[in-house]
């Protein structure tokens, strides 16, 4: 995945969530992936390399493997995670970790003169001194690069086929991300996760506190009218709706329906209720109260985190101070896990305790309280909890929760910035969690994960490689529905169909158009054949709507005026349902789409001459319902460019009255031409911040200037210009 260089202000709340997830990747007993962590701070990243170290090398409880025959001498203990440092000479780190497996190979457990024994895991192996490189000749940076570009060769040649076996993970410098990004791409593809530290650079010298298990790598140690309609409008065809609860005004097609809230039974996705419900266990563990200990400040507590004990107290002080029994319950698994601390119990425990204090503040995000606090502590105590137990039964649910809640931060503001790490971070733990969950057994969980993914490689395709993104939120949601049919759940299977459309339209945008819009279209019409509108009419309106843009979209490539005809009857049977009085923000835009598709049909080279004046005033009619009903909405954001529909509705009015089968009188083309000149004048006044658009629509001003002069002559001429504002007249003037 891709780095987004913007981090957090608070580094170490930061760095604290990447190493769990960095430790988490190391410790799942997953092969073959390739991490790169990138750290500036080489105090910071000597930290956390030797704290890998030391929990991961030699697990506490790692017990030495015995010989069945009592009188043989037990196997040494062999470490899960080697750390060596970069060889200068020879920056080679493949060779490195294939010497090093030769010198020190697994040993052999379980033998007995019966069975010959099974060799010992692979240990994963963390490599660091790439920093020091920046020192080296250019000839050295380039042989290390050049063995990375050569990585695919030695995973086939049998000298690494026990390195295929293992986990590298590659400390790097943000430079060096750069350049092997940029010049070692096979390698860079291949990687399975980045894990990005934030602190300030250091200069590359010779670190003399630098442990010193990690200075020997033998040691056991990590532009026209037609056109410009099509460029103004069809991108802006509600491609974006705001129908879901979850869904930002700015955001794409809908993704999945509405959570499971009260008697409600849709699914979110994937907001909240795709996270984990909790068990009725889990729900009676959560009202348990703490230790007797309330008394306690939670600003003296020890050994709980600052970030957590900080992010907590402020939850507290704001909205849920309003209730006494939400204050105390955090209070109280504070003051519990404090204790356990101090009474040195089993991790499970621990870990348990960590789990309640996530899953409260789950609970609460699920009923509204999406708060950046909120989430945060949910976030944190739940990778605490990861830290404690990796090998908890709930492990798969919790990282599917920590998925979406990331994917939650990136949608509450101000995290636009850090969105696309956000994002990523969603993302690795889905993959995890996929990587943990037997879809034969866990076929209602793999399915949830699966479609969760898929949306959040939709929201990712907006920051980076849009083809690759989307082409992996299809393969998502196809998975999700190999697992998830309409006999298990009609509702949550229709809107994983809902979503694996938007996929396919999205992608249509790229390659392949026709194939692709016409799989979207499938998947949109077997959506809906699971939804009653009289039971769900809003969701059957929006994927009508849905179906509409596909179908509009269709006909700029194939059989256009059989395709436009079926996005405008669908298109109409969405207003059916989405209505001024109910949703009218939707309503407007589809009545924006349905403009739209009016205008390209009246354009088509086959409609005749009177179809094509009936179509361009059923153009108007709707282009002014959509304005209309968007200048009602005062403060409200809307799903598609309101200034590009007033240009739209005048383009309208202009080529009503141009064409050559237009019959009304003076009266009536002068009407027409005032509202055109008026719609563009609107638009125009907006676009002062945009070059581009405010050119292609003062172009438009000056053509409609000369259509009143064509149709009407000079006096109509002066009319147009008496509405021209006065600091545009010089110019307007010179263009005439």
């Amino acid at each position: 995945m891709s780095v987004n260089d913007t981090a957090p202000n608070n580094n170490s709340t930061w760095n604290r969530q990447v190493y769990h997830r960095l430790k988490l990747a190391l410790s799942l007993g997953l092969r073959r992936q390739i991490l790169l962590a990138v750290c500036d701070d080489l105090y910071l990243r000597n930290q956390v390399a030797a704290r890998l170290h030391s929990t991961l090398a030699y697990p506490v409880g790692q017990v030495l493997y015995q010989s069945s025959n009592a009188q043989e001498n037990s196997t040494p203990a062999y470490p899960r995670l080697v750390t060596l440092r970069l060889n200068l000479n020879d920056p080679n780190p493949i060779i490195q970790i294939n010497q090093w497996l030769t010198n020190y190979p697994p040993p052999i457990v379980g033998a007995s003169k019966d069975t010959p024994g099974k060799p010992f895991p692979v240990p994963a192996f963390q490599i660091v001194g790439v920093e020091h490189l920046t020192k080296q000749p250019v000839a050295t940076q380039r042989l290390f690069l050049h063995y990375l570009r050569l990585s695919e060769q030695y995973f086939s040649t049998q000298e690494s086929s026990r390195f295929l076996e293992s986990n590298l993970l590659l400390w790097i410098p943000r430079p060096w991300l750069s350049a092997i990004k940029q010049s070692a791409p096979q390698f860079w593809r291949c990687r399975t996760g980045v894990f990005v530290f934030a602190g300030e650079p250091t200069p590359a010298t010779q670190n003399l506190a630098y442990p010193e298990r990690f200075s020997r790598s033998g040691s056991l140690d990590l532009g026209n009218i037609e056109q410009s309609i099509l460029d103004e409008s069809a991108n802006q065809a509600e491609l974006r709706t705001a129908a879901t609860e979850f869904n930002e005004n700015n955001s794409d097609f809908p993704v999945e329906i509405q959570g499971n809230r009260g008697q409600k039974t849709e699914e979110v996705s994937p907001s909240t209720a795709d996270l984990l419900k909790a068990t009725p266990q889990q729900q009676e563990s959560i009202n348990r109260s703490g230790s007797g200990s309330n008394n306690q400040s939670l600003s003296s507590l020890s050994y709980i985190s600052s970030e957590l004990t900080e992010l907590v107290i402020a939850t507290i002080n704001t909205s849920i101070a309003q209730n006494t029994e939400d204050s105390l319950q955090p209070q109280q698994i504070l003051l519990e896990i404090e204790e356990l601390h101090e009474k040195q119990v089993a991790e499970e425990i621990l870990a348990e305790a960590y789990h309640r204090l996530g899953t409260l503040y789950r609970l609460r995000i699920e009923q509204g309280e999406a708060t950046l606090e909120n989430l945060m502590v949910a976030i944190i105590a739940y990778q605490e909890a990861i830290s404690y137990d990796e090998s908890s039964p709930q492990l798969p649910d919790i990282l599917n929760d920590l998925g979406t809640l990331y994917w939650m931060l990136y949608r509450t503001p101000p995290n636009s910035e850090e969105g696309q790490t956000y994002i990523e971070q969603a993302i690795e733990f889905y993959q995890l969690a996929l990587k943990i969950i037997s879809p034969q057994t866990h076929s209602e969980t793999y399915a949830r994960v699966q479609n969760n993914l898929g949306t959040a490689y939709g929201d990712l395709a907006r920051f980076s490689h849009p083809s690759e993104n989307w082409q992996q939120a299809i393969f998502a949601y196809s998975e999700a529905l190999s697992y998830r049919t309409a006999e298990m759940d009609s509702l949550k299977y229709a809107a994983c169909q809902n979503n694996l459309g938007t996929a396919y339209w999205h992608l249509g945008q790229y390659n392949q158009p026709i194939v692709h819009l016409k799989k979207a279209i499938a998947a949109y019409n077997e959506a809906l054949a699971h939804y009653n509108p009289e039971e769900e009419p809003l969701k059957y309106g929006m994927i009508q709507n849905n179906i509409g843009t596909a179908c509009w979209n269709l006909a700029q490539y194939e059989q256009p005026a059989q395709n436009l005809q079926l996005a405008i009857n669908v298109y109409s049977e969405a207003l059916k349902y989405r209505t001024p009085a109910n949703v009218p923000s939707a309503c407007a835009a589809t009545q924006n789409n349905l403009g739209t598709a009016y205008w390209h049909l009246a354009n088509l080279s086959e409609t005749t001459k009177e179809a094509r004046q009936k179509y361009l005033q059923l153009c108007i009619s709707a282009y002014e319902e959509a304005i209309a009903l968007a200048n009602s909405l005062s403060g409200t954001s809307l799903s598609f460019d309101l200034l590009a529909s007033h240009n739209n509705l005048a383009l309208a009015h202009y080529q009503l009255v141009i064409d050559k089968s237009f019959n009304g009188d003076k009266a009536t083309r002068s009407q027409h031409l005032e509202v055109a000149l008026d719609n563009h004048l609107q638009a125009l006044n907006g676009l002062s911040k945009q070059p581009e658009a405010y050119q292609t629509t003062f172009a438009y001003v000056v053509k409609t200037i000369r259509a009143f002069h064509n149709e009407l002559g000079i006096q109509g001429q002066n009319l147009a210009l008496s509405k021209i504002p006065s600091q545009l007249l010089p110019e307007i003037l010179s263009k005439l």
